[in-house]
């Protein structure tokens, strides 16, 4: 009762809200479909509660105070987060089990997305909503049934169920490779290579595993994500690191050409978690069942997918 006190009504912080992005209580009111005197009684009713201006008066413009710059942030947070809410909400309309689950944008897009379909056929009852998480997370915190994990084991309150390890190799383009003669590890010394921004270790490794010492493995455009890196790979921006299900379709389509033979198997892996007091909801069960089906076949059949 005691916050509920503070709460401001909600059509209020939206009329802060627009005529702040406008710098305009007309534009706002329209945006709004309401009169221009309904977002101005709005905004001054909110004014008189919070005790502070929040908009200073400056010919036909109205600008945000310090107060009000620092009250738009929260606000605009706030009300994004309870629009994401209210989405998620309606996606349970029709649906008699809804399964939230958090993974990584490469993982997600090139390797889970395209397999979806197969498990909404089994599994006709269930929806999904899938967002984006790129480190560990309290389950007690977010909302979420599962997530894709790469790296240890290891996740405080969470079930750990293993899916493959990461199998690595070298791609570029076919007119990259040609330019630049590539026939050995030893030539990659002397050309781009596409860095990943949360694995800056890889080429290091990679040259150490091939008994190369150098102080350059570190040099080379950084991206955000594996999807990024494969395309400015077959942009012939350079020679990328990448996990073998990320780059099937570019192999078999000729946009990547793979750099000598062999894989290599890193230590890290590929987990599905799901914490412990959901293990028991029929959809978990469901799509756990489901994904350690997928990539047990998956890792089975990754051999006849790779070119020599």
């Amino acid at each position: 009762m005691l916050k509920r006190a503070f709460l401001p009504p909600a059509d209020a912080l939206v009329a802060f809200e627009a005529a702040a992005r406008h710098e305009s209580f007309t534009r706002a009111a329209e945006e709004l479909h309401l009169t221009q005197g309904a977002v101005s009684k709005q905004i001054r009713h909110l004014e008189q509660r919070l005790g502070v201006a929040l908009f200073s008066r400056v010919r036909q413009r109205v600008l945000l105070t310090d107060a009000g710059r620092l009250y738009l942030h929260e606000v605009r947070g706030a009300l994004d987060h309870l629009h994401d809410a209210t989405r998620q909400v309606m996606s349970f309309a029709g649906s008699q089990d809804v399964l939230n689950l958090a993974v990584l944008p490469t993982f997600g897009t090139r390797w889970l997305a395209p397999r979806l379909a197969d498990f909404l056929r089994q599994t006709p009852q269930a929806a999904l909503n899938i967002s984006i998480r790129l480190r560990p997370f309290d389950f007690e915190l977010e909302p979420f049934d599962g997530a894709i994990h790469h790296g240890d084991p290891i996740w405080a309150g969470g079930i750990v169920e293993p899916l493959f390890p990461e199998e690595t190799i070298v791609v570029c383009s076919r007119p990259f490779r040609d330019r630049h003669l590539l026939a050995g590890p030893a030539d990659l010394l002397r050309v781009p290579r596409l860095q990943l921004a949360t694995r800056p270790m890889a080429w290091r490794d990679w040259f150490e595993a091939k008994g190369l010492v150098t102080d350059t493995a570190f040099q080379g455009p950084r991206f955000e994500q594996f999807g990024m890196i494969a395309e400015a790979a077959a942009h012939h921006l350079g020679v990328a690191i990448m996990p073998v299900f990320f780059v099937e379709d570019e192999l078999a389509s000729g946009r990547l050409v793979k750099l000598f033979d062999g894989t290599v198997e890193e230590r890290s892996a590929y987990h599905f978690v799901y914490p412990e007091n959901r293990a028991l909801r029929p959809v978990v069960s469901a799509f756990r069942r489901w994904l350690t089906a997928e990539a047990r076949s998956a890792r089975l059949s990754r051999e006849s997918l790779l070119p020599g």
